[in-house]
């Protein structure tokens, strides 16, 4: 999974990338310090992997990672080459989905690129420069459809609805908020990569104050949530100076930390859990002596195209998946596989089992 990192400069996202990759990524109070994209590999935090480590004592533990990318802040004017604005539209071309931090603190020793700090205009900066690149896109698109349709008929849903984006693109709205009417519209959609389309977070940037008072007084986060609803996208309320500060301590440290603010979690933990949700993901889990590892797949997906995941040879010649659901492992099995087996716990899927979040499974194939 690769997230791009966006946002305008100075709002505080190569900080909150420092912070959650620890990847020393530059920071300064001036625009364009992000020039290259940064990148910072992150291993996803899952308590049911650690167990079973403590169970097998494996030679490698293997957790499931996500990338993230920290793309150079944006200005007005992106779409037509302003600033960086042709590289940041190709790195963001790149992700998989878009984690984008906008400023909802006050501060006088930061300075907000645009002079005040107004998310709603920031957000409205990113998206319409995103907005300018798909209408050329759609543009293109609805072209070739139009001139297929007069000897083919059938793509006329496709040229209505080619026409009825372009509108929703035009009035400023984002081509994920779009009202999607059928499969072949659903379709459309997907093919046309367009940048407004990638799933959004929205990751308000607030103050350790703002954490302590209570998130919901923060008027700027209040505006965030409600575009963020309005379009279908994600908001995680996040504190990037409180997350670089929190980054190198012990884990009892950083217990004690979370705890006085009241979060359960930290902001890291909480944005993988938004990124899961938002593209639809879970892990399976496949663990022994030789390794102990966490496998992201797709929700829906199946038995041999999750085994294709481990290794092409696995799904062309998959016979049965093995599967144990982790909590029955757990639970009612004292993590012991014998036990498992002698208790009947152990299934024999099919090719046409579905994969559920946690399964641990021992794949069986021949080529």
């Amino acid at each position: 999974m690769k997230l791009g990192m966006v946002g305008l400069p100075n709002v505080g996202k190569s900080t909150l990338f420092n912070a959650i990759t620890n990847a020393g990524a530059q920071s300064a109070n001036y625009p364009f310090c992000t020039i290259e994209p940064n990148v910072g590999m992150v291993s996803v935090p899952d308590e049911r992997l650690e167990k079973l480590a403590q169970i097998y004592s494996p030679d490698k533990f293997t957790p499931a990672v996500i990338e993230f990318v920290d793309i150079a802040g944006l200005v007005k004017g992106a779409s037509k080459g302003e600033g960086l604005g042709n590289k940041f539209l190709s790195n963001i071309r790149e992700v998989d989905a878009i984690v984008h931090v906008v400023r909802c603190f006050e501060s006088t020793d930061i300075i907000h690129v645009e002079g005040s700090v107004d998310p709603v205009r920031d957000i409205e900066t990113i998206n319409l420069e995103l907005i300018f690149s798909d209408l050329e896109i759609v543009a293109r698109r609805l072209d070739k459809a139009q001139k297929a349709y007069k000897g083919d008929k059938s793509f006329g849903v496709e040229v209505d609805f080619l026409k009825r984006l372009t509108a929703h693109l035009e009035s400023g709205l984002p081509a994920r908020s779009v009202e999607i009417e059928n499969d072949t519209e659903q379709e459309v959609l997907n093919t046309t990569a367009l940048l407004s389309a990638k799933p959004v977070i929205y990751a308000c940037n607030m103050s350790e104050d703002d954490f302590s008072n209570g998130i919901e007084d923060n008027e700027n986060y209040n505006k965030v949530k409600e575009i963020a609803i309005n379009e279908k996208a994600e908001i995680l309320p996040i504190c990037a100076a409180m997350e670089a500060e929190i980054s190198n301590l012990a884990d009892d440290e950083k217990l004690m930390f979370l705890e006085e603010l009241g979060l359960e979690r930290s902001g890291l933990d909480r944005m993988i859990q938004k990124c899961y949700e938002l593209l639809g993901l879970i892990s399976y889990l496949t663990a022994g002596k030789p390794e102990v590892r966490a496998w992201t797949i797709t929700k829906g997906t199946k038995a041999p195209q999750a085994a294709g995941k481990i290794h092409s040879d696995f799904e062309r010649g998959f016979i049965r998946a093995e599967v144990i659901a982790y909590d029955d492992f757990i639970t009612k099995c004292d993590g012991n596989m014998v036990t498992a087996k002698e208790k009947g716990l152990v299934r024999s899927e099919g090719k046409e089992y579905v994969m559920n979040d946690g399964d641990i499974v021992l794949f069986r194939f021949n080529v």
